[in-house]
This record gives C-alpha cells, structure tokens and sequence, in this order.
C-alpha cells in the first residue's frame, strides 16, 4: 500500500483511464484539423464566389481598369481637329 492510502490497482486504473481520454482527445483534435485543412472541401462549397473574385483579380492584375479609363476617357475627347498651335488643338466635338 502506497503512503496516500491507494494501491497499485488503483493507481493502473487511473493511468487507464487518463490514456483512454488522451487517445480520445487526440483523435478529436485530429478531426478538427483535417476539417480546417480542407480547401478543397471549401473551395467546392464556395465555387461561384470564388470564380468571381478570381475573375476580379485577374482583371485588376493585368491592368484592366486602367485599360477600361483610357478607354472611355478617350471617347470623351474624340473629335475634329480644327486647328492645332504646338501641342494646343481646337476640337470640334459637335
């Protein structure tokens, strides 16, 4: 008999049944992680909005909304050159 008053049984019983809990916590941690690693589970479930925003992206990395302002910029200021005096022109724009 040990000095606390419990015996070697208990003391196994114990070491049992705190390993049963360890491997339990352990197999759920496991299965969280899986979970929170699935990107591809995610990226299936969120397909549209992930197309979109990949769509969007692209767009804006190669340079199309400065594109899209030159663009429509320019069709503001098309028009018949009238008279020009170095880099000055009078446009008519009727």
């Amino acid at each position: 008999m040990a000095r606390n008053g419990r015996s070697a049984e208990d003391v196994r019983r114990d070491l049992a049944a705190e390993r049963d809990e360890l491997a339990e916590a352990v197999e759920e941690l496991r299965r969280g992680v899986h979970e929170a690693t699935d990107v591809k589970g995610k990226l299936k479930r969120n397909l549209p909005v992930a197309a979109g925003v990949a769509v969007g992206l692209g767009f804006v990395l190669a340079g199309g909304v400065g594109a899209t302002m030159r663009l429509v910029a320019r069709k503001g200021r098309e028009g018949d050159e009238k008279v020009r005096f170095g880099r000055f022109s009078f446009v008519d724009r009727s």
